[in-house]
């Protein structure tokens, strides 16, 4: 017996993407592979521009591990991927992994300074409680700063200048 004929062919919604062999379902492994090689070949335009805001969006990527729900300004725009600044870094970010938050553009030009002030304050020297505050200011769904959240960064950003 030959692996071909031990195989049968799925067409999941019409297309023909695997080869099972023996009945045999493939790993995610493989799966995730054929899928990236089918998104890369399909060139869907990459409509992202440099300043918009998105949300990171995990689906199963370990290198996302902690990142979920995070807020980023996209600085670059490549075929396949952004550049995304946010609170502890930038990033290169596949588009699968990017969903906007349609902000208008003044509400983008506001995260853009929001994310200014977290970057120049963020330090993994900080005290975790500190650290712990600023991530959850780049997991925020809004594009403000309550006016409690506001004071206590501003607080930070004056002991940090002192």
């Amino acid at each position: 017996m030959n692996y071909a004929s031990n195989c049968k062919l799925l067409k999941p919604q019409g297309f023909r993407l695997f080869l099972v062999p023996f009945g045999k379902v493939p790993s995610g492994r493989i799966v995730k592979d054929v899928v990236q090689r089918i998104i890369e070949r399909t060139k869907v335009p990459n409509t992202y521009q440099i300043g918009e805001v998105c949300q990171i969006v995990v689906k199963d990527n370990p290198e996302l591990r902690g990142k979920g729900g995070c807020w980023g300004i996209v600085s670059a725009v490549n075929e396949f991927s952004c550049s995304v600044r946010m609170w502890d870094g930038e990033y290169t970010i596949g588009l699968q992994h990017l969903k906007s938050f349609n902000y208008l553009p003044a509400e983008c030009e506001q995260m853009q300074v929001i994310c200014n002030r977290i970057t120049q304050v963020y330090s993994s020297g900080l005290e975790e409680s500190v650290q712990k505050f600023l991530e959850m200011l780049g997991k925020l769904n809004r594009a403000y700063l309550t006016d409690l959240e506001e004071k206590v960064l501003s607080l930070l950003e004056s002991e940090i200048r002192n």
